[in-house]
C-alpha cells in the first residue's frame, strides 16, 4: 500500500511505494531531503516524525538514540512508513535537485597516498559530465548489484576526472581489488551524485572541518570549491589519524593554511609512536578541536569519518561547547563486512 509523505516546513508532498523508505520514495519523487551514508549510520537524515506510523527499520544507535526515537525522531534512510505522515526537517541547502545518473567511467590513474590508502583517479565520458556539489559521494554498481560507496575528492569546477581515496579495508572485496588487481583502463560503472553533505552556502559562520583518516576526501572537495569562490567565511581543518603516515596529503592543508590567511590546519595523532618524533597535537581529534573552541555556539561543524568518531563529536560537542544542534552537519564512513560483499 502506498502512503502520502507531507514534508515542513516547505510542504512538499510525495508518495511512497511499498518496500520504499521515506528517503528513497522522496529521491524517486525529486523531493530533496538531508541525507549522507544512507544505512542508518551518520544521522544527517534525523527528522522529526509529526503525525502518522512508521516501521523504524535497522539502524545504529550512532545515528538515532533511543531518547531520540521516544521523542518522535527517526532516520528516513532506513524509516518505512506504516500510514500517511507529517515529517519535519531541516532544508538540504542547495545539494538536492542534482540529477542522478549511472554512468560508465574509466580508471585513468592510480597512485598511493599511503600504504593502505589509494587514490583513484576515474574519466568520465567527455558528453557524460556528472553535476555534483562538493561532499557529495559516488556509488559504485558491482556486478552481483553490489554497491560501494566511495566521497569525491575534488571539486566540481574540475570534473574531468573524479577523484577518489579509497582505503584497505582487511577482508573487503572491492578495496581488495583496488590495491591487487585493478588497472589503468578498467571500466567501472556508478550511480551519482549522492548525499548533502555539502557546504551551507547561506550561512556566514565561522566554518569548523573536523576529518578523521579519508575523511578528509569530502573536506578537501569543500575546501577547495570554497577556495575556488573565493569565501570570506573563516575555515579552520581538524584532521585526525593514528601516525603522521596516515596524514595521506598533509602537505595539502598545510600548503592553504600558507596561502590563505582565513585557513588554519591542525593535525591530530591518536597514536604516535617514539619513531614518529611527533611534536604536534596528540588524543582524540574532536578533543583538539574542544580544547580551542569551548564556545561554538557562532559556529557551523561539518564532520567526515568512522561513525564512533562522528558520534563522538556529536555528544560531545553540543553537550559541552553549545554547539546549536542543527549546525552539526556529519558524513560518517561505514562498511560492508564479510558473510557479505565487503566494501
Amino acid at each position: 500500500m502506498s502512503y502520502t509523505i507531507t514534508v515542513l516546513p516547505g510542504g512538499a508532498r510525495f508518495v511512497a511505494a511499498p518496500g520504499k523508505s521515506i528517503l528513497d520514495a522522496a529521491l524517486d519523487a525529486g523531493v530533496a531531503l538531508p541525507y549522507g551514508c544512507r544505512n542508518g549510520a551518520c544521522g544527517s537524515c534525523k527528522s522529526r516524525l509529526i503525525a502518522g506510523n512508521i516501521d523504524y527499520g535497522d539502524y545504529q544507535e550512532s545515528g538515532l538514540s533511543e531518547a531520540e526515537r521516544r521523542v518522535g525522531w527517526a532516520l528516513l534512510c532506513c524509516a518505512h512508513p506504516r500510514s500517511d505522515l507529517t515529517i519535519e526537517c531541516r532544508e538540504p541547502d542547495a545539494a538536492g535537485g542534482l540529477p542522478v545518473r549511472r554512468m560508465p567511467c574509466r580508471v585513468e590513474t592510480m597512485r598511493r597516498l599511503a600504504p593502505d590508502v589509494m587514490l583513484l583517479a576515474l574519466r568520465v565520458p567527455a558528453n557524460e559530465r556528472m553535476q555534483f556539489r562538493a561532499g557529495q559521494y559516488i556509488e559504485f554498481v558491482l556486478k552481483d548489484g553490489a554497491r560501494r560507496a566511495f566521497s569525491i575528492a575534488n571539486a566540481p569546477h574540475d570534473d574531468a576526472v573524479l577523484e577518489l581515496h579509497v582505503r584497505r579495508i582487511p577482508g573487503g572485496l572491492f578495496t581488495t581489488r583496488v590495491f591487487e588487481t585493478m588497472r589503468a583502463h578498467e571500466i567501472l560503472r556508478f550511480e551519482g551524485p549522492l548525499g548533502s553533505f555539502t557546504l551551507r552556502e547561506g550561512s556566514v559562520k565561522p566554518v569548523i572541518l573536523l576529518a578523521g583518516g579519508t575523511g578528509f576526501a569530502p573536506i578537501k572537495a569543500i575546501v577547495e570549491d570554497a577556495l575556488h569562490h573565493g569565501t570570506n567565511r573563516r575555515m579552520s581543518l581538524y584532521w585526525g589519524a593514528r601516525r603522521p603516515q596516515d596524514l595521506y596529503l598533509r602537505e595539502l592543508p598545510e600548503r592553504w593554511a600558507r596561502e590563505h590567511p582565513d585557513f588554519a590546519f591542525v593535525p591530530v595523532l591518536s597514536e604516535p609512536q617514539a619513531e614518529d618524533a611527533w611534536r604536534g597535537r596528540s588524543g582524540l581529534v574532536h578533543e583538539a578541536l574542544m580544547e580551542d573552541f569551548p564556545d561554538l555556539s557562532g559556529h557551523q561543524v561539518y564532520a567526515s569519518g568512522a561513525p564512533g568518531m562522528i558520534e563522538a563529536a556529536r555528544r560531545d560537542l553540543l553537550a559541552h561547547c553549545a554547539l546549536p544542534a542543527d549546525e552539526f552537519y556529519a558524513d560518517a564512513f561505514t562498511f560492508a563486512l564479510p558473510p557479505h560483499s565487503p566494501r
